[in-house]
């Protein structure tokens, strides 16, 4: 058994631990380019009668 599973933890979480410590361990001058790969912007397109929609603004949560 895998020691993230027998910590009880998904995959998912392991991986973004284990992302999140490998970034805070970078010297400053790669951090910068690492940070960028942490963000993600999700677009919600609702469909109707099997077309797209008029397109939904992100929320900045």
């Amino acid at each position: 058994m895998s020691y993230w599973r027998a910590a009880g933890l998904n995959y998912v979480q392991y991986s973004n631990i284990a992302a999140r410590t490998l970034r805070k361990a970078l010297k400053s001058e790669f951090k910068v380019d690492a940070a960028k790969r942490e963000e993600s912007l999700i677009k919600i397109h609702p469909w109707k009668d099997g077309k797209p929609a008029k397109a939904a603004v992100p929320s900045s949560a």
